[in-house]
Parts: C-alpha cells; sequence; structure tokens
C-alpha cells in the first residue's frame, strides 16, 4: 500500500494529539532505548525527545516515502529510521520501551505479535499502543457503501476492513498475563477540521490520507475522480460545514503495560 506524507500531514496536529496522551500515561522515567513500529512521518516519533532527550529511538516503517519525510523531519539525525515491516521486527533485550501509534489496526494477528514482543522485553519494559476505534463511524459507513456500489465491487470489497482492532478491555486481558502494571481506555476526540475554510471537503482529505489508500490504490486512473466525487458528496452531507469548521468525531483506543509479575 502507497504512503502519501504530505496528504497526511494536512491534519497532523491531530493525528499527533492522541499520541501525546499515549505517551502522558507510559510510566516510565527514563527509558534509554525506544522503538516506534509504524513511525509514518516521523513526527510524533521526534516528539519523544521532548519527553526523554537522551533516549535512543529507533522509528520503523515499511513506507519509504514516509521515512523519507521522517528524514526531512529529523535535520539533527537524532533518530534511527528503519524500512521494515512492523510484523517482521525482532525486540532485543536492550529494548526498554515499545510504542506503537495508529498502526496495528493495519496488521492482521497483531494480538500474537503483541505477545511475542511482551516476550522478548526485559522485566520493567514497557509497551505502548494506540489504533483508531472508529469503524463504525459513519464515515467507513459511507466508504463501504461507495465501494460496494462501484462497478469493480468484487475488486474492492476485499480491501475495506471491518473493526480489526480489540476493545480496550481486550488488550487489557492481552497485555494483563505479562505485567504487573496495565492501563487501558478510550477516548473520542470530537475534531474540528478546517476551521479556516481553506478545504472544500475535509473529511475527505482526511480519509484520503489513511482509510482510502487501499481502495485508491487499486482504482484505476480513470475511475479515481469518479469514485471521489460521489464519496466526497456523501461526506459532505454526513459531516456538514459548521461557522469554527467541521465536526469529526474520531474514536481512539489506548492501552499500556510494564512487564512485571502479573497482578
Amino acid at each position: 500500500m502507497r504512503w502519501d506524507a504530505k496528504q497526511y500531514e494536512k491534519f497532523d496536529n491531530h493525528r499527533t494529539r492522541p499520541f501525546g496522551d499515549l505517551l502522558n500515561r507510559v510510566p516510565l522515567q527514563a527509558p534509554t532505548r525506544i522503538v516506534d513500529l509504524g513511525c509514518g512521518n516521523g513526527l510524533a516519533t521526534l516528539s519523544m525527545l521532548d519527553r526523554w532527550p537522551a533516549a535512543r529511538i529507533t522509528g520503523v516503517d515499511s513506507s519509504e516515502p514516509m521515512l523519507a519525510a521522517a528524514r526531512d523531519h529529523d535535520t539533527d539525525g537524532r533518530v534511527e529510521w528503519v524500512n521494515q515491516d512492523v510484523s517482521q521486527w525482532v525486540p532485543t533485550a536492550e529494548v526498554d520501551l515499545v510504542v506503537t501509534n495508529a498502526t496495528l489496526q493495519w496488521v492482521p494477528g497483531h494480538e500474537a505479535m503483541i505477545e511475542r514482543w511482551m516476550d522478548a522485553l526485559p522485566v520493567g519494559g514497557a509497551f505502548a499502543m494506540q489504533v483508531p476505534g472508529n469503524f463504525t463511524a459513519e464515515s467507513h459507513r459511507i466508504i463501504r457503501e461507495v465501494v460496494h456500489e462501484h462497478p469493480r465491487a468484487s475488486v474492492l470489497v476485499p480491501l475495506l476492513r471491518h473493526d480489526p482492532v480489540l476493545s480496550p478491555q481486550g488488550y487489557a486481558d492481552l497485555l494483563a498475563g505479562r505485567c504487573g502494571h496495565v492501563d487501558a481506555w478510550e477516548t473520542t476526540y470530537v475534531q474540528i477540521l478546517d476551521p479556516e475554510g481553506a478545504q472544500q471537503n475535509p473529511v475527505l482529505e482526511w480519509v484520503k490520507g489513511t482509510a482510502l489508500r487501499p481502495i485508491l490504490d487499486r482504482l484505476e486512473p480513470d475511475e479515481i475522480d469518479p469514485f471521489l466525487g460521489g464519496l466526497g458528496a456523501r461526506l459532505a452531507e454526513a459531516y456538514p460545514r459548521r461557522p469554527y469548521g467541521v465536526q469529526f468525531p474520531f474514536r481512539r483506543i489506548f492501552a499500556d503495560g510494564v512487564k512485571g509479575d502479573p497482578r
């Protein structure tokens, strides 16, 4: 799947905010070796240096365009950027914090990966994650409708995802068998998109950067504009512009755990 770093960064303040909320709940004072799995454009990864300036940080991502953007943002070369599929990443004993932000929803079977990562962490090491929990939102419902109506629905429908993440309770259960400290929660952000009124359809711009990537990759060039036109009209109706911007509620799921004797 091809990622577009510039499209993704159109809403970077909203996309990085949950990562900050996740880090605020990580109970480590001074981790020395941190790995960010699915680091994307690197802006969230670099923010960890504000809290832990002495840490050695590695950002891992399978998208070279995203990593190129990350290297551009990392003007001082403070982070090691690695092109690798997160499902193939193998932790080492020297890693004491693994974080992953809005990535695992793309990885089938990530529950087993979390268990493998936790097994490899040293006692006192931590794991922290955030994933979207909005797969029943209007935006996803509308995308599914438009895809099912497409002339090549048989090709596109298998690319749709239907709630590929656990509940906060599910992630707490997953971590509890290996962790002395477990924390899991969810938050719905009422995101106000494009308060400046610079974009014709900000919700369409949002999903073009994330949820639509597999669909756009599969469409033929002459199919893209008609597809986006029909989808955009429905999204604009579902998410009308208000005087202060476009409300786009977004549920996110968080969990963190510190390895130790389970409670």
